[in-house]
């Protein structure tokens, strides 16, 4: 299949497994993010390290223009609210500038533009790419088509490892570490990207998963063969209370009605896990709850007062990470002494 010919119509795999992400462009070496794999545990760690170190900046606290003169291009085609604001606040943040693809339809694909038109043109505007599309392996294929490193900000129900990075560094914010927890991820783990990507990191780090949905939104065979592989204890459930005595994370997810090809399969499904503060009374003191959000009434909002709640939290470390992330992909360094102005090192 020619890259330029590439249409929506068009069948793209599966999108699992590793890829090879490092290549040429522009006289230096770059490396694309389209799964979770594409990372190693050390560049893991390294990358939520380096978060660690950027929070002043984060917060507003200090100003460190580390990618100053860099220039981000947010390509979504498909709505977001947290990871495109993210993506801009992290750049802004440290200096640099975005440009938005902005609405869909007033844009040049409704008059038939490819991708691979999209990628190239804007592949000459920046210096680093984040896009969100539809379909599952856009963003592997995006890669293919550009010199500049690709950011997967999420391909249909593939892969979302952007967002993977931030639940790791929420996770570690709580727990101290990220090695050995017991996680139960709930809901739509049928579509939900961010479950697919989080699940293998999880296990890489040795967590035992508790796969929480009905039998139809159950998490595809594909993955649980690759998690198994990776020598992963998993249980599937239907029981979302019997889960909260042990489990150190809950992570609740949306049943996705935009997903669904037909309304009554989702309607059969709809609000059919919810939780609520009195729900968490047996759960370990530690414990937390997270959500990729938006949600609908799948956590009540009283769980939001409750010492679990880290949902919000989470949505903030969408900057923290992705700020690490973007200097990584450019080869910026992170000054150890980030936290204060300026942050020569």
């Amino acid at each position: 299949m020619k890259l330029g010919h590439w249409s929506l119509s068009q069948p793209l795999g599966n999108g699992y497994g590793r890829v090879a992400a490092v290549k040429r462009g522009r006289g230096v070496i770059l490396a694309s993010l389209i799964t979770i794999d594409d990372l190693s545990n050390e560049d893991i760690l390294a990358i939520l390290d380096d978060a660690e170190l950027l929070l002043p900046a984060a917060k507003g606290e200090v100003y460190l223009p580390l990618l100053q003169g860099k220039l981000l291009g947010n390509l979504f085609f498909e709505p977001s609210t947290r990871t495109r604001m993210s993506f801009e606040a992290a750049m802004k943040r440290l200096g640099g500038d975005v440009i938005n693809l902005g609405d869909v339809s007033s844009s040049s694909v409704v008059k038939g533009e490819t991708l691979y038109d999209t990628i190239r043109m804007v592949d000459g505007y920046v210096d680093i790419i984040a896009m969100r599309h539809p379909r599952q392996g856009a963003a592997q294929y995006a890669s293919d088509s550009a010199e500049v490193p690709i950011l997967n900000g999420g391909d249909g129900a593939g892969h979302h490892p952007t967002q993977t990075l931030l639940d790791l560094f929420t996770i570690r914010q709580a727990h101290g570490t990220i090695e050995g927890l017991n996680v139960a991820l709930v809901g739509d783990l049928r579509f939900g990207r961010t479950v697919h990507s989080l699940s293998h990191a999880l296990v890489r780090f040795g967590c035992s998963l508790t796969l929480i949905s009905p039998d139809s939104l159950r998490m595809p065979s594909e993955i649980i063969d690759d998690l198994q592989a990776l020598g992963a204890t998993i249980t599937q459930s239907e029981n979302l209370k019997a889960a909260v005595p042990d489990a150190d994370v809950i992570y609740m997810t949306r049943i996705q009605k935009e997903r669904f090809p037909d309304e009554d399969e989702y309607q059969r499904v709809a609000g059919i896990f919810k939780l609520s503060a009195a729900d968490l009374a047996p759960s370990k003191g530690g414990m937390i709850v997270m959500h990729p959000l938006p949600r609908v009434d799948e956590v009540a909002p009283d769980v939001d007062t409750t010492v679990h709640a880290r949902y919000f939290e989470q949505a903030f470390n969408g900057v923290v990470t992705r700020m690490a992330l973007i200097c990584r992909l450019l080869g910026v360094a992170v000054p150890q002494n980030a936290g204060t102005n300026g942050g020569e090192s």
